[in-house]
């Protein structure tokens, strides 16, 4: 309907982001997911609920509610995750070596995960408690990638550092002045497949034309860059920062590196051959072998007793260019405003050169539970220090 309006109509920019989308359980705590996954496991398993009947004493699990418990009392909540997983950990050592078939070899599983994923022993104790460590190890589970009894094809994601969450990624691609979503999937919050760079190309299918294109460094693998430039598009994605060997000292952008003629040219101007392209991601290594341990420049370069060793990785240049554009070119400026109010460095901002309107339409993106069963590794990175 927007393509039909014309409203898009000689606006080439688009902004690339993903937002995360909590899973139809994400809102229960770990006493929930733990009843459940009992409860699970009794109702799977044979002979599991007569185990359960007589080993786990924590709560009734015939009653799928939550205990109850003084909610405000985190002694209270504490004894009953410590009791809980207790139970957990007693029925999985019962079940131990048994051969199951598929639905119960999962249900096993996925109440190890959850045992161990949401708890840590108290201080001075071996009994579990909430927390976010691991109690002791339960017994060998076949390996799930699922991370919810309600809904198995929710997944672990982790945002960023600090960001960990259930559920799935909604991948977004936005006209950054009206705040129109040109193109958006739901994906699986985890997985290669899955990733930004992946599903990015996707997102921009349908286009005409060449476009501007706006992301953050997630989107700045090198094989992504080097699709986006082929076809193309003009690219503002931040590249991530290169990391010193040595901190405060020279990073790969300090080399003069030629990766046509096949050298590298330290910042002592010690000149290096290039290895041929090897290995599963087709890098080039290069070695300063008996130049560094004299060198002058060494403390500023490596540690290592035998120097400083590179690794390049293909569409390197790209990847450089990224760098250079990033920390010398001024922000774009978006239609209809000027060089003043385009702002400080683009790749600063959330959103890089996005409009209110833009970053107020992902704010409705922002983390919503999903229902049940709703669907639609990053390559590596390309610059070495």
């Amino acid at each position: 309907m927007a393509e039909q309006s014309g409203v898009l109509a000689g606006r080439t920019r688009r902004a690339l982001d993903s937002a995360v989308l909590l899973d139809a359980v994400a809102t229960q705590d770990t006493i929930t997911q733990l009843i459940a996954a009992i409860r699970r496991v009794a109702r799977l398993v044979p002979g599991a609920s007569a185990l359960v009947a007589a080993h786990c004493h924590a709560h009734d699990y015939t009653d799928p509610g939550k205990p109850k418990i003084a909610w405000d009392d985190e002694e209270a909540k504490s004894a009953l995750v410590s009791g809980l997983v207790t139970d957990a950990l007693t029925l999985l050592d019962h079940l131990n070596g048994q051969d199951l078939d598929e639905p119960a070899e999962h249900a096993i599983g996925l109440l190890a995960l959850i045992a161990g994923q949401d708890v840590e022993p108290a201080d001075g104790s071996d009994a579990p408690t909430a927390g976010g460590g691991s109690p002791a190890a339960p017994p060998a589970a076949p390996p799930l990638i699922g991370s919810s009894p309600v809904d198995p094809e929710a997944r672990h994601i982790h945002k960023s550092g600090q960001q960990r969450d259930d559920g799935y990624k909604a991948h977004l691609a936005v006209e950054p002045e009206t705040g129109l979503f040109t193109a958006v999937a739901l994906r699986p919050g985890a997985g290669a497949i899955h990733h930004e760079t992946a599903v990015a190309p996707g997102l921009l299918a349908a286009e005409r034309g060449v476009l501007q294109i706006l992301a953050d460094a997630a989107y700045a693998a090198a094989g992504l860059r080097a699709a986006l430039t082929d076809a193309g598009h003009r690219l503002l994605i931040k590249p991530p920062a290169l990391k010193p060997a040595v901190i405060g000292g020279f990073t790969l952008d300090d080399f003069a590196i030629d990766t046509t003629a096949g050298t590298v040219t330290c910042p002592a101007g010690h000149t290096v051959p290039l290895a041929a392209a090897g290995g599963r991601y087709q890098q080039r290594r290069v070695t300063f072998t008996g130049l560094c341990a004299a060198c002058p420049l060494r403390e500023r370069c490596t540690t290592a007793k035998t120097g400083r060793v590179l690794t390049i990785r293909p569409h390197h240049q790209l990847q450089a260019a990224a760098r250079h554009q990033a920390a010398t070119k001024p922000p774009p400026t978006p239609p209809g405003k000027t060089t003043t109010d385009a702002g400080g460095p683009w790749w600063s901002a959330p959103s890089p050169g996005w409009s209110p309107a833009a970053t107020a339409a992902c704010a409705t993106a922002a983390p919503l539970p999903t229902t049940a069963g709703s669907t639609t590794a990053p390559p590596p990175s390309t610059s070495a220090a």
